[in-house]
């Protein structure tokens, strides 16, 4: 119990997404045992999970019903083979589209329960809102990699590397530029939004404008895994490995006694949201199948019995969920899809990585793996069976892999996340009840702990 806390009251608000939500539950159970009153405002697809957490829900009223699940089939739009209209389609109607709904509602919620604090994840799209029309500070949580705009990078979902000289940093704004065309509609859609509530801004990308909005953005992984940017926001700060809440007390162990005999071990996934079993899924299980390495294949509940129809070698093992942090330890190798964090519990345990994923943000995560040598991006959606058993090969057979992903490791398990996160939403609070008693001039910009 932490006695400055005990008795704030603190909601929570994310997109509805399983990524989004579940990072954000280690946070909202652990400031709950700290003594906060801790509520959350999200689709009903998620009271279930919120009554299980034992978390006040608050569902949706004003904002449209649309979640991870349901999108697709009330914008079928979505669904466009062409990734940047598909990106288009969901800046308009999951993002730019929402925001005024969800403040409105957030309003009401403010009536019956005066919240001391907002924490979102990095892509709920009322974030510049809050604190102009509500004077409720707001600390996010980046559950991507960093999304913000930097003369250092290329724009989020190109996969670029980092910019190391001036022809390419040319190269990266002239990209910016095109950016801002390309997705015109959405980002008219959100200053317009902006406008109409009064909320001064600069005109930028929608994923920018909520980075740059928030009092601040902590952003889970750590520099060691993230590309450097001489412009970085003042308001970002690194956190670790922020995990999902795990019920220490609920016995659910998963085992198997193959484990104990094979010496290489494959963890196989690619996530929960794609439903293609033919991208990763089956042409991994076709490069290992009756070899000498134990495959281990979550589906995420996707054609888990047909898989295993298909593939009946005692060198596989198809399961629709694992508790990765279960199975990691045996591992000598994780295949994703790019999922950050599948990837992030991968580098807690120093295993490598074979990726392979390009849309919805997925190919920035492989570029990362690839480009601080913790595996190798393959660049594509449907890789060959011929392509991932050379990657395997490379990868268990290179040093530069396990070095580059002890690394990393040695940076990322430095952190104690919850304990920083603590200490930012108490600084948040506090800077609150000074600047409304008029005793601060503080801003939050300017707090760092180690």
């Amino acid at each position: 119990m932490n006695t400055f806390l005990e008795g704030k009251k603190i909601l929570f608000a994310c997109v509805p997404v399983d990524g989004h939500f579940n990072p954000l539950t280690g946070l909202a159970k652990y400031l709950q045992k700290q003594g906060c009153e801790i509520r959350w405002y999200n689709s009903i697809a998620y009271a279930d999970k919120l009554q299980k957490l034992d978390i006040f829900h608050y569902p949706f009223k004003r904002a449209l019903e649309v979640n991870g699940k349901n999108i697709t089939s009330l914008f079928p739009e979505i669904q466009s083979k062409d990734p940047v209209q598909r990106s288009i389609q969901y800046q308009t109607h999951f993002f730019a589209g929402r925001a005024g709904e969800y403040l409105e509602d957030i309003r009401e919620i403010l009536q019956s329960f005066d919240f001391d604090l907002l924490i979102t994840d990095s892509m709920f799209s009322a974030i510049p809102l809050i604190k102009p029309v509500l004077n409720i500070p707001v600390l996010t949580i980046g559950v991507l990699p960093l999304l913000e705009n930097s003369v250092d990078t290329g724009p989020y979902r190109s996969g670029l590397p980092p910019a190391l000289n001036g022809t390419t940093r040319k190269y990266y704004a002239t990209l910016y530029s095109q950016e801002m065309v390309t997705y015109k509609d959405p980002v008219d859609l959100y200053d317009n939004l902006l406008n109409f509530y009064d909320v001064p801004h600069t005109r930028t990308s929608i994923y920018n404008q909520m980075i740059k909005s928030a009092d601040l953005y902590l952003q889970i992984g750590c520099p060691q895994f993230e590309y450097k940017r001489s412009d970085l926001g003042k308001n970002v700060r690194f956190i670790g490995a922020l995990m999902p809440y795990a019920n220490n007390e609920v016995k659910n162990t998963w085992t198997d006694p193959r484990l104990e005999h094979y010496t290489q071990v494959v963890l196989l996934t690619q996530g929960t949201i794609e439903r293609d079993v033919n991208k990763l899924l089956v042409p991994t299980l076709e490069a290992l199948a009756g070899t000498n390495i134990l495959v281990i294949a979550t589906t995420g509940g996707n054609q888990t019995t047909e898989l295993r129809k298909r593939f009946d070698q005692p060198n596989v093992i198809i399961e629709d969920h694992i508790n990765f942090d279960q199975v990691l330890p045996f591992a000598s190798l994780y295949i994703t899809n790019g999922g950050y964090g599948g990837a992030l519990q991968s580098i807690r345990h120093n295993v490598p990585m074979v990726a392979a994923g390009l849309h919805e943000g997925k190919n920035e995560v492989c570029a990362r793996i690839a480009y601080f040598e913790c595996g190798i991006d393959l660049k594509t959606e449907y890789p060959t069976s011929q392509a991932i058993e050379l990657a395997i090969n490379t990868v268990l057979n290179n040093d530069k892999y396990r070095l580059g992903i002890a690394k990393v490791n040695a940076s990322l398990n430095k952190f104690d996340s919850l304990g920083l996160c603590m200490k930012y939403v108490q600084q948040l609070i506090l800077n609150r009840e000074l600047n409304k008693s008029g005793q601060s001039d503080f801003t939050p910009q300017s707090i760092t702990y180690k």
